[in-house]
């Protein structure tokens, strides 16, 4: 695996641990800036709609620009935010900082997809996104207790200095040790737009947010489950926080391992499962032993989809940065509509265990969208079975199980693409030899 890649992660480390470390500063920033802890809560909900709506806007600005030359461009952005956060004195400012990181967080991601992608043959990429997904699961399990801690000891601007000092340390290692990756042959707005005319890539968009957005809707309310619901005391809480983030650490390194051969087995039996856990979750949650295990399970079979996902989507469409970049909005839709889903359960006074039920439901909905993909795999195997018996020996098999019913869509996606960029290239070519015959 190139070490570039385990650089691009530190770097995702750096951006998620920005967006989810306000959670453990909720106090220091609601007395600092003297507004309430609701308010405060907002900066997460700024961040994730940056990163929604801003993200893919700003790809599409930088499509031309080389692909190492906008990562450090977009890391220079980020640490440019957490300066401005770092020294804000008014609240606005701050949220004016959390939208600049937020839309350089967004691109960052999508294009570092598309830079792994490219760094590995196509039968390495579900394990090289599990690398760069691993920050994203490391940041649980260190970047927010370490941005906690750094806060008790010396403030929340501290925290702030620190992230910002690690993405530009991140920046010369992006500059010493990824290679300049070619730019792919006719990149045209057209061309990166086009792939979003096939349906399957928002069928698969559709299913990712669903999925992240159920495991969201658990974690969020696991503190007042953990203390109100399982009997546990505010000491214990860290520890089991700690148990889901191990778990998806451990879960990350399988799921990498197994993604590229077995990817829509993995989506299929995965999305089952955390269905499942959840809805045992919110059964046995009256008893501790139990929900350690229901909440080690869900560590271990829930986030670490992620990378799974995400090569998902560059298999039913392309690998370029303004589709991946779109499919991190979508997950952050997720994070968005999955925790204000709880939320106005409890709300609703159905109970601190509503939010367990809603992720069910929530995963649920994203297994069934997974049926017809599951049932075009299948018919690929019958077929090969079939095309097997008539020839009386083995049939080579075409690719990984389920790569070939996806593959067509994501082919003719690509051929569409091409062919747009084609018809520009060659009304741009026509309108220059108009103006070369003009006297």
């Amino acid at each position: 695996m190139p070490y570039a890649i385990v650089v691009l992660g530190i770097g995702v480390f750096c951006l998620n641990t920005t967006e989810i470390m306000v959670a453990g500063l909720l106090p220091s920033l609601s007395s600092e800036f003297d507004v309430s802890v609701s308010t405060v809560g907002y900066l997460i909900s700024v961040y994730a709609m940056g990163m929604v709506v801003g993200g893919p806007v700003l790809t599409v600005a930088l499509l031309r620009v080389p692909r190492k030359k906008a990562l450090l461009w977009l890391l220079a952005t980020f640490v440019a935010g957490q300066v401005l956060g770092a020294a804000a004195q008014d609240f606005w400012v701050l949220v004016a900082a959390r939208v600049i990181t937020a839309l350089a967080a967004s691109a960052f991601f999508g294009i570092a997809v598309a830079v792994c992608a490219q760094l590995v043959d196509k039968d390495q990429r579900g394990r090289a996104l599990s690398v760069l997904f691993g920050g994203l699961m490391v940041a649980q399990v260190v970047g927010l207790p370490a941005a906690t801690l750094i806060d008790q000891h010396f403030g929340w601007r501290a925290s702030f200095w620190a992230v910002g000092a690690l993405a530009g340390l991140n920046a010369l290692a992006v500059w010493r040790r990824v290679p300049t990756t070619p730019m792919p042959e006719r990149m045209r707005l057209r061309g990166e737009i086009s792939a979003f005319r096939n349906a399957r890539l928002w069928g698969v968009y559709g299913t990712n947010a669903l999925v992240i957005g159920a495991i969201m809707a658990a974690n969020s309310y696991f503190s007042p489950i953990f203390t109100e619901i399982s009997g546990f005391g505010s000491g214990a809480v860290p520890w089991l926080f700690a148990v889901f983030g191990a778990g998806t650490i451990v879960g990350n390194v399988v799921t990498g391992r197994l993604a590229d051969r077995y990817m829509l087995p993995l989506l299929v039996y995965g999305f089952a499962v955390v269905t499942l856990v959840l809805v045992v979750f919110a059964l046995v949650a009256h008893h501790r032993v139990l929900t350690v295990v229901a909440v080690a399970v869900l560590g271990l079979t829930g986030l670490p989809l992620s990378p799974v996902m995400g090569a998902r989507v560059i298999r039913v469409s392309n690998d370029g940065p303004l589709v991946n970049t779109v499919n991190a909005s979508a997950i952050n839709v997720g994070v968005v509509v999955g925790p204000w889903a709880g939320g106005v359960a409890i709300s609703l006074g159905l109970g601190l265990l509503s939010p367990l039920w809603i992720g069910a439901a929530m995963a649920a909905t994203g297994l069934l969208a997974m049926a017809p993909a599951a049932l075009a795999a299948r018919r690929d195997r019958r077929d090969r079975r079939d095309r097997r018996a008539r020839r009386g020996g083995p049939v080579p098999p075409t690719g990984p199980e389920g790569a070939d019913a996806e593959d067509a869509g994501a082919a003719a996606a690509r051929t569409e693409g091409t062919r747009g960029a084609a018809a520009e290239d060659h009304r741009a070519s026509s309108q220059g030899d108009g103006a070369r015959m003009q006297p």
